[in-house]
C-alpha cells in the first residue's frame, strides 16, 4: 500500500515538472502528456529551422560569406538567428544597434563571436502599441550586415 502511495506521489511530481517545463496550464494528466507532445514538436521544427539556416549558410558561404538571417514571429516579439561559419568581429554592436533603431529591447540573447559567429535573441517591442513585421526586422538586421560588412572591406 506504502509503495503505490510512493509511485503515485513519484508520479504526479514528474507530471508537474513535465508541466512546468512546457509551460503548460493544463490539470489533467492527458492534456499535460498532451502539452509535452506538442513542445517537443515545436523544438523539433526549431531545431529542423536552425539546421537549414546552417546548411544554407554553409551551402552559400563560398558565393556571399555573409551571415543568415532568419526572423520567427514570437507571441511577444521576435526570434533572431544570426550565423555565419567566420568570426565577425564588430557584428554584434551593429546588429544590437539596429535592435534599438527598432524600438527592440533584447529579452534574452546567447552569442558566439570566437571561430564562428552565432546570435540568437528574443527581441520584443518597446511599450509602443505599433507592432513591427518580422520581414522589417529581417531586412533591417540584413542591413546592419551588409553596412558592416562594407565598412570592414574599407579597413
Amino acid at each position: 500500500m506504502v509503495s503505490r502511495e510512493h509511485k503515485r506521489a513519484a508520479l504526479h511530481e514528474k507530471l508537474q515538472l513535465l508541466r512546468s517545463i512546457t509551460n503548460s496550464h493544463a490539470l489533467n494528466k492527458t492534456s499535460i502528456i498532451i502539452d509535452a507532445s506538442k513542445y517537443i514538436e515545436e523544438l523539433k521544427q526549431k531545431v529542423e529551422r536552425l539546421n537549414q539556416a546552417i546548411g544554407t549558410a554553409q551551402n552559400s558561404s563560398d558565393k556571399d560569406p555573409r551571415p543568415v538571417v532568419t526572423v520567427e514571429t514570437l507571441e511577444k516579439g521576435y526570434l533572431i538567428n544570426v550565423i555565419s561559419e567566420k568570426n565577425c568581429p564588430g557584428l554584434l554592436v551593429s546588429i544590437l544597434e539596429t535592435f534599438d533603431e527598432l524600438g527592440l529591447n533584447v529579452q534574452e540573447a546567447s552569442a558566439s563571436c570566437e571561430e564562428s559567429f552565432r546570435l540568437e535573441a528574443v527581441g520584443q517591442n518597446e511599450e509602443s502599441t505599433e507592432s513591427v513585421d518580422a520581414q522589417v526586422v529581417k531586412q533591417a538586421v540584413c542591413q546592419a550586415i551588409k553596412n558592416w560588412s562594407e565598412s570592414n572591406e574599407q579597413d
